[in-house]
């Protein structure tokens, strides 16, 4: 199957592992070539976790501290490392980038693509200043000529773009095909843990957003990166969804630019730049992006429906969240919305799924609703429960300062948090127990 790798001796409709319908391709069995004895390519024994030594890993660093922040501290030698995100979103342009940053530094670099020609590399390079001999450009798709190019080299840093125009010729089935794909992770895996390179490569998506190939695709290699953002907006985000060497809920931040992608260091000004002032349906929330607060703008609009069924839209926000918010507004508040339409939108084109963002919601729903604005200096901070009670939220010193380095004045958090917190000068702080209390406080009642 391509999308998942399951085998059967004869074709299947619908896949029994993963359940797509007509993923299954025929390919020649080519188990004796397909094999790799181990993940560091020689031969090894059993050691008790106590005869077991550890250091900490030796990192690259690469002068971008947002990728650097979401890599764990930078790009760890012998690591292989995939990029996936939407085609045209900037995969390339970032890790040319980082290529000029790392080969600047001393360190040689091979930068090896199957899907443009070493021109049209040299075309972005001169739009993106770079300027160093320690970067090598080859445009080649076949992986057996790749490997003789790093084992001549020897680069401290390998980028494979992509990994679906890679294939072995000793295999018969097309590039991109699911044993290609898994034969050569698998060739650069042991490459990158023998040889101790650092190896990144480019993985496309499908339609849905996953990583096209087979799933272990994404179990083989150390590090899964999504790019990700909006066609239609400038700026763009770096998430890890898998990292064997740092966390995996940190993001960094860019803006497209015509030199390239520039690192957005205090999002939150980004983010809220333009934002409306006294105005129904709108106020700030912040939420907790890894270890960075980070301030952002939730935007509602509540009209009366002129059709039977009230429409319900969501934009960077959970739907179903929505509606359960706007469920606790009609039951535990009283408010009539089931005749009326209702848009809920995050503003810059984050998407927030952290349960804090709860009460900023229910009162953007409710300014709107009401067609009473929030004050601007307000932010609103909580988790909503069925009941209607405020929950605490963690972080929540973090959340207060990052608010209070922004010239906000009011604070609306949970009355369980505001027992764990110190004094903080400057900011208002009203901890509520129920909505109730937060729609008094931030609409009169």
């Amino acid at each position: 199957m391509q999308e998942c790798g399951y085998e059967s001796p004869k074709w299947m409709g619908k896949c029994p592992g993963c359940g797509a319908w007509n993923t299954m391709v025929e390919e020649v069995d080519n188990r004796g070539k397909d094999i790799i004895s181990s993940v560091s390519g020689t031969t090894s024994r059993p050691l008790t976790i106590d005869e077991i030594e550890i250091s900490e890993e030796e990192r690259y660093r690469t002068s971008m501290e947002e990728l650097d922040r979401v890599l764990g501290g930078g790009v760890v030698k012998g690591s292989l490392i995939l990029v996936g995100g939407d085609p045209g979103i900037g995969k390339s342009t970032l890790l040319l980038q980082v290529s000029r940053n790392l080969a600047q530094s001393g360190n040689l670099m091979l930068y090896a693509s199957g899907e443009e020609s070493a021109k049209q590399i040299k075309i972005r390079a001169q739009r993106l200043n770079v300027e160093t001999s320690n970067l090598y450009i080859v445009s080649e798709t076949n992986l057996s000529s790749i490997e003789k190019f790093i084992t001549d080299l020897k680069p401290k840093i390998v980028i494979i773009d992509s990994i679906q125009t890679i294939y072995r010729p000793e295999l018969q089935s097309a590039p991109g095909s699911v044993s290609q794909v898994r034969e050569a992770t698998s060739s650069l895996m042991k490459i990158a843990k023998t040889l101790n390179i650092a190896v990144f490569i480019v993985g496309h998506v499908t339609k849905e957003g996953a990583i096209a190939g087979p799933r272990v695709l994404e179990h083989m290699v150390d590090t899964v990166l999504y790019f990700e953002g909006e066609r239609h907006h400038t700026y763009r985000i770096i998430r890890a969804v898998k990292n064997r060497f740092g966390s995996t809920n940190e993001i960094g931040i860019f803006e497209m630019k015509g030199d390239g992608l520039r690192e957005v260091v205090n999002p939150s000004e980004m983010l809220l730049s333009g934002r409306p002032e006294n105005v129904p349906g709108s106020c700030v929330v912040c939420s907790m992006e890894g270890t960075r607060p980070v301030l952002v703008e939730i935007q509602a609009l509540t009209s009366a429906t002129s059709f039977g069924m009230p429409r319900r839209m969501a934009t960077g926000i959970d739907y179903n969240r929505v509606i359960l918010l706007m469920a606790v507004l009609e039951k535990r508040v009283g408010m009539q919305l089931q005749t009326f339409d209702a848009y809920v939108n995050v503003a810059g084109g984050l998407k927030l799924d952290e349960p804090a963002c709860d009460l900023g919601i229910a009162c953007a729903i409710a300014s709107s609703f009401r067609n009473l604005p929030i004050d601007s200096k307000t932010i609103l901070i909580g988790e909503v429960g069925l009941t209607g009670e405020i929950r605490g939220v963690n972080l929540i010193e973090k959340r207060i300062l990052e608010a209070k380095k922004l010239g906000f004045s009011k604070c609306i958090i949970p009355k369980e948090n505001s027992k764990g917190i110190e004094n903080i000068a400057d900011i208002n702080i009203i901890p509520v127990e129920n909505i109730y209390e937060a729609l008094d406080e931030v609409l009169g009642g």
